[in-house]
């Protein structure tokens, strides 16, 4: 034991104070990257993000509202409130609200009380898997969801009624956030007034869009998603990645300007594109049972709303036909809350969720050219990709059935 460090060592490198200074020289490399790297990483930021704003600013168009559009109404939020310091300054000021957002996440998962090893353990953990997944970690609109969504299941069994206003307000900027309040409304005892808030809070939401004069613009996202074709980095892409690859000219990788994505083409693939919802709703429905029978079994929440929420989250980017790299920043929520509330317990799908966001980064953004040519190493790396989240998915629905293995008295919700 005389090769460990000194305490005060050790408390420094593991305090509040250390843990900050990495937070900023995370968040300063990711805006970096964003900014400077190759493969233009906030191209969906600085070229289609701005655009939309500018349209508005304008009275040109406003997305969502005099047209469809592929995001829920809210998500033009964000997108407006980048050009506070002009259209010059679209991206830089992008960088700098999400990194405020986090910021908040980050110091309310700190906490001010007791400094407990599982938050000082989340927060390594969260800062980690940012560094690791790169610049796609800021440089989309999901990023804008993440600290809500981080904080909305920290405050979930306390405070049902916040948790569930900050994640609705979420999911009407991306749809994801839904599935976390799914799993509050099955694991919480409280269920009702989560329910209540979020349908209340929705209507609100739609009601406003309708007097802005949105008509069924409002709901444009939904039929945007369900005429999307297979996007490459969609799991189901996968078979005919690998056959391009073996040297077919029957499917190809082809470039949608309507949706701004590279899909691949080929028999079937219209077919696997049209079966993602059915799927993604088995999953679901699947999911929803498992979690189901543990919450009418007693099931801590504790135990259950971890894997749970983790589990909804994994069904709904396999059972995808987009798959984009910013999707796994849904998973950090999910794995920092199953951190403060498991520890060690939790180590399987952090280390899943970390080597996700490794390989994630490696096909994205410098080297994503070699992924739309069908390089064989790249295609690889998607299929690995693919089988770690099978894997996180697995553990996930284990950990959730488990939870209900065992019958207990009623008990109150502990608060996170």
């Amino acid at each position: 034991m005389g090769d460990a460090p000194p305490r005060g060592i050790r408390h420094r490198i593991g305090g509040r104070a250390a843990l900050w200074v990495a937070f900023v020289l995370v968040h300063g490399l990711l805006a970096w990257l964003n900014l400077f790297a190759p493969g233009y990483p906030m191209g969906d930021v600085t070229g289609v993000y701005r655009v939309w704003a500018e349209t508005a600013q304008h009275g040109w168009l406003r997305m969502g509202i005099d047209t469809p559009w592929v995001y829920p109404i809210l998500a033009f939020a964000p997108m407006t409130a980048a050009l506070a310091f002009g259209a010059e300054w679209y991206g830089q000021a992008w960088l700098a609200m999400v990194a405020v957002l986090d910021a908040i996440a980050f110091s309310l998962l700190l906490g001010r009380g007791t400094f407990s090893l599982r938050r000082r353990a989340a927060a390594w953990w969260w800062v980690a898997f940012l560094a690791m997944l790169g610049p796609i970690a800021l440089g989309r609109i999901d990023a804008v969801t993440v600290p809500f969504a981080v904080v909305g299941l920290l405050w979930a069994a306390g405070r049902p009624r916040v948790a569930a206003t900050l994640l609705t307000v979420a999911a009407w900027i991306k749809v994801w956030p839904a599935a976390l309040v799914a799993s509050l409304v099955v694991a919480l005892r409280r269920r009702v007034e989560v329910a209540t808030m979020a349908v209340a809070l929705s209507a609100g939401i739609l009601g406003v869009s309708l007097i802005a004069g949105s008509g069924a613009n409002a709901f444009g996202f939904v039929a945007a998603q369900a005429g999307r074709g297979l996007q490459i980095e969609a799991p189901l892409a996968v078979p005919w990645l690998w056959w391009i690859v073996a040297g077919t000219d029957e499917a190809t990788i082809v470039y949608d300007r309507d949706i701004l994505t590279f899909q691949v083409e080929g028999p079937g693939a219209d077919a696997a594109a049209a079966v993602t919802t059915p799927l993604m709703a088995l999953g679901v429905a699947a999911v929803l049972a498992a979690g189901v029978r543990a919450a009418m079994r007693r099931a801590p929440v504790a135990t259950l709303l971890p894997p749970l929420a983790l589990a909804f989250t994994t069904v709904l980017m396999l059972a995808n036909k987009v798959g984009s790299p910013q999707f796994v920043t849904w998973l950090a929520a999910p794995v920092i809350l199953g951190i403060v509330l498991g520890g060690s317990r939790f180590l399987t799908p952090a280390a899943l969720t970390a080597s996700i966001a490794l390989l994630t980064h490696v096909l994205y953004p410098y080297w994503y050219g070699w992924l739309l040519i069908a390089n064989p190493g790249f295609v690889l790396l998607l299929t690995l990709k693919v089988v770690l989240l099978f894997a996180l998915l697995s553990w996930a629905v284990a950990k959730v059935w488990q939870a209900g293995s065992v019958h207990r008295a009623p008990r109150a919700d502990a608060a996170a």
